[in-house]
C-alpha cells in the first residue's frame, strides 16, 4: 500500500515518456524547452503545495506513501508536478499535429472573457475558502495574461485539449482522492473550498490542474519558439 502514490506517478508517465522517442512525434527533441518549463512551473505549485499542506488546507494518508518527504511534501507530491505535467504537456503536443484552430480569434477572445469574469464573480462569492479564492483568481490572472499581455495564438486549442484531458484527470485526481480506495491518498480540509465534488473530487482540482498545465505550456513553448528565433539569425 505505500506504494501506491508512486505508482500513481509512474504510470501516469510511463507510456508518454515511452511514446516521447516515436520518429512521428519525436517529443524527446523538444526537452530542451519542456524540462526548464516543467522545473520551473515545478517549484511554483511546490511552493503552494507546501504552504497549503502547512496550513492544513490537505494533507496526505501515510498510508499511501513511502515515508521520503522533501520540505514538508511527500517525494511522491513532488514527483506528480512533474510526472502529471508530462503526461498533459506530450498529449498537447501530439494532440497538436491533427487539432486545427476552430474558433476566430474574437471568438477565442470571448471565450477566455467569459472564463475571466466567471473565474473572478466565483472567487468574490466564496472568498472564505482559500483554496477557492486562490485558484480561482490566480488562473483568472493567467488567463489575461496569455491572452491580452502575451497573445498566445493557441488557447482554442488548449480549451479543447484539456477537455480531453480531464478523463485521464478523473482518473488520476479520482485515485489520488480515495475512488477505489480505503482512504483518500490526498485529504482536503472541507472548511477552505466549496464542497462540491466531481466523484471525490473537489471542482477547484479541475481548474488547479488546468493553471498547471497551461503555465507549462506558456513557458514551453514561450523558449521554444525563442530557440527558433535564435536558430534562424545564425
Amino acid at each position: 500500500m505505500k506504494y501506491t502514490y508512486l505508482l500513481i506517478d509512474f504510470f501516469t508517465i510511463i507510456v508518454p515518456f515511452l511514446f516521447s522517442f516515436h520518429p512521428k512525434l519525436s517529443f524527446h527533441k523538444t526537452w530542451h524547452a519542456f524540462f526548464p518549463a516543467v522545473i520551473i512551473t515545478g517549484i511554483i505549485f511546490i511552493v503552494w503545495d507546501s504552504y497549503f499542506t502547512y496550513l492544513g488546507i490537505w494533507g496526505f494518508n501515510e498510508q499511501y506513501l513511502t515515508g521520503f518527504e522533501i520540505f514538508n511534501l511527500p517525494v511522491e507530491e513532488v514527483l506528480f508536478f512533474f510526472c502529471i505535467p508530462y503526461a498533459c504537456v506530450f498529449t498537447f503536443h501530439c494532440l497538436d499535429l491533427f487539432i486545427e484552430k476552430s474558433f476566430s480569434k474574437k471568438m477565442e477572445e470571448k471565450i477566455t472573457f467569459g472564463l475571466v469574469v466567471i473565474f473572478v464573480v466565483v472567487a468574490s462569492f466564496n472568498y472564505s475558502y482559500i483554496y477557492t479564492t486562490s485558484t480561482f483568481l490566480s488562473l483568472a490572472l493567467l488567463l489575461v495574461i496569455s491572452s491580452y499581455i502575451l497573445k498566445i495564438k493557441w488557447l482554442t486549442k488548449f480549451y479543447l485539449i484539456y477537455a480531453i484531458l480531464l478523463l485521464p484527470f478523473l482518473i488520476v485526481n479520482g485515485l489520488l482522492t480515495g475512488t477505489g480506495l480505503e482512504n483518500p491518498v490526498v485529504w482536503y480540509n472541507e472548511t477552505a473550498f466549496m464542497g462540491i465534488r466531481i466523484f471525490t473530487i473537489p471542482l477547484e482540482d479541475v481548474f488547479y490542474g488546468m493553471e498547471l498545465i497551461l503555465l507549462n505550456l506558456l513557458i514551453y513553448y514561450g523558449l521554444l519558439n525563442r530557440m527558433k528565433i535564435k536558430k534562424s539569425f545564425k
